[in-house]
């Protein structure tokens, strides 16, 4: 039951797998899915980028089998007497134990991710001291970093760690003045690694690919090059295709758009811009051309493949700029996560000193960068005058990128704070601030400043540190043991988003509607059902919910109330699309007076009603 909203959804298929007969049954059950969205067979395994589920799935069934071959002990359980008329619990610690398992891989994952921000930090800044104040920094921020320590099942928590090694091995390529197959195999391998398991992960490599490009036009990096490393993010691109099984959002993602062409002004660029040297009409043209070309052939892709699942995306980003809205971007602008970046992140950047020292770095970088460009096109500029650090100016431009996202969707802080602190360690690099360096050691340095950000950093890891509970939601679980033992096994539940993911993985009865909001049927399923939230009739509601199967509907009052700012409850959401129905009293208020004569009311708690559709 902890394991709440997605990460339930998610971990839903771990335990599949592990309980299900082999491994392989498993696996065959989780690619032919009748429980998620009723009546629909579904491939879980190219739906929800669930390769993490499967191959922690396939060690927890190795471990525990190698343990119980040998008659070792992988789990101490107990009993529980929670008192106050409650029955006991049994509660198990240890590897053996399933949710233990998983969740300790996730955290075996983050930490190793932690000695990757040391050696990246070491390696962009070319100084020991570099890796440290990275992952102080890391530390220090960690609030802000991060969100591992309280939703491990979350896509980020398998993915992020591969992108940090895929931008070091990036800064390598960036770095090294010959590339070599290895480095760009390894590249295409960390890409596929930080894909499979998010679908979100292809935004992130269109800033990188855009970073890259821009790396191009300003001259940092050659034609060669940059044709190099497109081509390693064409072969991660269509592997991925292939694992997720022809997944149609890679195909026709702004990703893929951005790789064609970009190559494609590479290929043709020459022919047609016979332009000596880097001029500012030439920047502006590869720039216009190739993203005008990107957004164009994303468009034309989509209409060819008839693909609408990431349309949600492009109308969140519309209604961040311009205040657009509909059903479906309010659902996400209304939540927090996706709401604009909180005025107090960066306030708590300042306590900590991580954004006084990134906005340094940043602009010895900028001023270095612009002085190269200028300098590279006079031919008697002597060669020490040069700053052609590609990977340093790539971090910059990154950086940019970052904090635009993380500035739209405050969820997106877990890309800008972690880069914030690797930017931090070139505070060290002898090509940024070597004329200091004449002055003052970079230990010397790394450790006043590191002394300034203890104060703050301290006092955020012993607030983080004293955060200590335990889960208890008896509501949920009144009506989770009330599912199991008064209905049918095939009976079919609608409701709230959150809630059907633990009736799915808690009570294993079908469902119609889940989290997984990044599919455009899902999208419109749950509209359906969210549509007892509207000021629709009883009658309309109900017509549609038999129309997809639906037996039980689990309604919350909270879900009928709760407004997280003006404009955010669910009927005033419908007011923006449901017209014909303003001014009326939401159907969920009727409902929790009186459910009759459309549904009939079977059980009911302080937070939950399940309301039966009646057939008759």
């Amino acid at each position: 039951m902890a394991f709440r909203t997605e990460m339930g959804l998610y971990y839903s298929y771990f335990k599949t797998i592990i309980e299900a007969p082999s491994f392989y049954s498993g696996v065959w059950m989780i690619m032919n899915d009748k429980l998620t969205e009723y009546p629909l067979v579904i491939n879980t395994l190219k739906r929800f980028n669930l390769y993490p589920e499967v191959v922690l799935a396939s060690w927890y069934r190795i471990y525990t089998g190698t343990m119980n071959a040998f008659g070792i002990q992988t789990q101490k359980c107990w009993s529980v007497n929670r008192g106050e008329g409650l029955s006991p619990v049994e509660s198990c610690e240890g590897l053996g134990d399933p949710a233990s398992f998983y969740v300790a891989m996730i955290f075996l994952l983050n930490g190793l991710m932690v000695s990757v921000f040391f050696l990246y930090g070491t390696y962009l800044s070319g100084n020991i001291f570099g890796g440290l104040l990275t992952v102080a920094c890391f530390f220090f921020n960690h609030g802000e970093s991060t969100r591992v320590m309280w939703t491990p099942p979350l896509r980020e928590s398998f993915s992020y760690p591969f992108l940090v090694i895929q931008m070091l091995l990036l800064s390598y390529i960036l770095r090294t003045q010959k590339v070599n197959r290895r480095s760009l195999i390894a590249l295409s391998v960390s890409n596929v690694f930080f894909m499979l398991p998010w679908q979100f992960a292809q935004f992130v490599l269109l800033t990188q690919v855009a970073t890259v490009f821009g790396l191009y036009i300003l001259g940092f990096i050659d034609s060669s090059k940059l044709q190099k490393i497109l081509f390693a993010h064409m072969a991660s691109l269509a592997v991925c295709f292939v694992l997720m099984f022809g997944n149609s959002m890679l195909l026709t993602s702004y990703y893929a758009a951005s790789l064609v062409v970009s190559w494609g002004i590479l290929e043709m660029g020459p022919k047609y811009l016979k332009v000596r040297g880097k001029s500012v009409p030439l920047w502006a043209i590869e720039g216009f051309s190739c993203l005008f070309g990107t957004i164009t052939l994303k468009s034309l892709m989509c209409i060819i493949f008839g693909i609408s699942d990431d349309a949600h995306i492009s109308n969140l980003l519309k209604a961040k700029l311009t205040g657009y809205k509909d059903f479906d971007t309010s659902m996400y602008t209304c939540a927090v996560e996706f709401d604009f970046m909180e005025k107090e992140t960066p306030v708590r950047y300042m306590k900590t000193l991580l954004l006084p020292v990134v906005l340094v770095v940043f602009s010895v970088i900028v001023v270095k960068a612009f002085k190269h460009i200028v300098y590279h096109k006079k031919s008697t500029e002597r060669q020490e005058d040069h700053f052609n650090h590609g990977e340093i100016v790539y971090h910059a431009l990154q950086l940019i990128f970052f904090a635009v996202l993380a500035i739209l969707i405050m969820r997106l802080k877990l890309f800008l704070t972690p880069h914030m602190c690797i930017m931090a360690s070139l505070i060290c690099s002898k090509q940024l601030f070597g004329w200091v360096f004449h002055k003052i050691q970079p230990g010397t340095l790394v450790l006043a400043i590191l002394a300034m950000m203890a104060f703050e950093g301290i006092a955020n890891i012993q607030k983080e540190r004293s955060i200590v509970g335990e889960f208890s939601n008896l509501p949920q679980e009144e009506l989770l043991l009330w599912i199991k033992a008064n209905t049918r096994q095939d009976a079919v539940f609608a409701g709230a988003m959150p809630t059907m993911a633990s009736v799915k993985l808690s009570a294993l009865r079908p469902i119609v509607n889940h989290p997984h909001y990044e599919d455009a049927g899902l999208r419109a399923r749950t509209k359906i059902v969210y549509s007892m939230y509207s000021r629709k009739p009883a009658k309309e509601v109900k017509r549609a919910l038999l129309k997809m199967g639906v037996n039980y509907y689990i309604l919350e009052d909270s879900w009928c109330l709760r407004r997280t700012k003006p404009g955010c409850s669910m009927p005033e959401i419908w007011d923006i699309e449901d017209l014909a129905n303003i001014g009326k009293v939401p159907l969920c208020n009727l409902m929790s007076k009186d459910s009759r004569p459309y549904f009939r009311t079977v059980f009911k708690n302080d937070i939950f009603k399940i309301l039966e559709v009646t057939r008759e």
